[in-house]
């Protein structure tokens, strides 16, 4: 890379750690695929090995030599090289080297030309055959979101382990014995048809639905938005939905709940990056031509008989929505659409969403005793939000030494800066409301 093509002067580590891990994000996927597709399925880790070199290349060089001004493209074009490098040392490539060789060369030419390295009409193409071949039937189907958020999301194991609410030991074991079935059933790098397609449908969404709540709502890092993230989810929603064996009612239920979480992107947070819960939120910021692309998904969900969890959930997203402020918010109805979530999916993250719908109808103690009586409710020990969701209730009741000692209960397991804000934040006025209380006359 010559002079011409770096910023003046090095940048700060930290900035080049921000920036790699943003380009690694968006391209890591999309290079994986394309690898994928010209060495085979069986190659997959192989690949991915190969883009993690990219990037320790990035944090090894960018600090000194600058930045480039196209970093996605400079990924790229190192992982190309990387994989040149090593066909050329392994024998079984001996014979086709020139071939693939010809192949990379040639795709990587084109690049240079238009400063575009990312390949968007076939690696797009080729990054959905991937995912659906990391969801094949073959593959545990426990291991089969994991492998894809992993090698298409870019998602860490750490990420992974807090969206499936286990640990990071338990998704190591997944990812190692989901290589290890694709190298034994040598599966194939295409998208099937027929019956072949359903089992792996679901699977596709629920790795685009994850995806999605990770930038909705980050397990880690500075940001509690990442709203690259969601726009991601989306964009691989709508290309999916857009493909013949996609274009079905739940794919379009998930674009529905996602165009309308999205909407709500420019006031979860305020300026400084603080949490900013549904009742403070400005609604005329709301952005409402999302609004109207998920009402429209909605719509087309409907054409069928199946009723998933994304169009349950969508409804409820459209019931936020379409409420002119908080207080007119349609919770009997938000409600009655829990009460169908619960029977097709025993989440103990729904039956924590329906107890506060719960509360919102009938008060906190009913929420307390629906909370009370879930019977997987040590699933969520580890999970901040029902801590802070006890808290709530107990607040309401004015049992603000409960809800304190929830509220650091809730603390120990959130890592978000601005999650830890907002909890402290509600300690305060625990504290000070219960000093408050215990001052006041009899």
């Amino acid at each position: 890379m010559n002079q011409s093509e770096q910023q003046n002067g090095s940048p700060p580590g930290g900035e080049v750690f921000r920036l790699a891990e943003h380009f690694f994000r968006h391209e890591a996927g999309k290079v994986v695929s394309w690898l994928t597709g010209v060495f085979g399925m069986e190659r997959l880790q192989w690949a991915e090995d190969v883009v993690q070199e990219a990037l320790v290349k990035a944090l090894q060089t960018w600090p000194y030599y600058g930045i480039p001004k196209n970093p996605a493209g400079w990924i790229t074009q190192t992982a190309k090289n990387l994989a040149l490098d090593l066909i050329r040392r392994e024998k079984v490539f001996r014979k086709k080297e020139s071939q693939i060789a010809a192949l990379i060369e040639s795709s990587a030419g084109a690049s240079a030309g238009t400063g575009d390295a990312t390949f968007e009409t076939e690696i797009t193409d080729e990054r959905l055959r991937l995912m659906f071949a990391c969801c094949h039937p073959l593959v545990p189907r426990e291991a089969q979101t994991a492998l894809a958020l992993k090698t298409l999301c870019g998602f860490s194991p750490a990420e992974i382990a807090k969206a499936f609410l286990t640990s990071e030991a338990a998704i190591a074991k997944r990812l190692t014995r989901a290589r290890q079935k694709i190298r034994e059933l040598q599966i194939p790098f295409e998208i099937p048809s027929g019956a072949e397609l359903v089992p792996r449908l679901d699977s596709v969404l629920e790795t685009l639905y994850l995806l999605f709540n990770e930038g909705y709502k980050a397990s880690y890092g500075e940001s509690l938005v990442k709203e690259e993230l969601c726009r991601e989810a989306i964009r691989l929603g709508a290309l999916l939905a857009e493909h013949p064996v996609g274009n079905q009612p739940r794919t379009h239920a998930l674009l529905a709940l996602m165009c309308l979480n999205a909407a709500r992107l420019p006031e979860r947070v305020d300026s400084e990056g603080n949490i900013l819960c549904l009742k403070e939120q400005d609604r005329a910021r709301w952005d409402r031509a999302m609004i109207a692309r998920g009402i429209l998904h909605l719509g087309h969900s409907a054409s069928g008989d199946e009723v998933s969890v994304y169009h349950l959930q969508a409804g409820i997203a459209a019931c936020h929505c379409t409420a002119s402020d908080y207080a007119s918010t349609d919770w009997p109805q938000i409600l009655a659409l829990y009460d169908g979530l619960v029977g097709i999916d025993d989440s103990p993250v729904v039956a924590l969403n329906r107890a506060v719908a719960l509360a919102n109808v009938q008060g906190p103690r009913a929420g307390l005793e629906a909370l009370a009586a879930m019977p997987n409710r040590h699933a969520l020990d580890s999970y901040y939000l029902y801590y802070a969701v006890l808290a709530e209730f107990e607040n309401e009741l004015q049992e603000f030494d409960a809800a304190a000692g929830h509220l650091r209960n809730a603390l120990k397991l959130t890592e978000l800066r601005s999650e830890q804000l907002l909890l402290r934040r509600r300690l305060e006025s625990c504290a000070e409301q219960s000093l408050t209380s215990a001052q006041s006359p009899n």
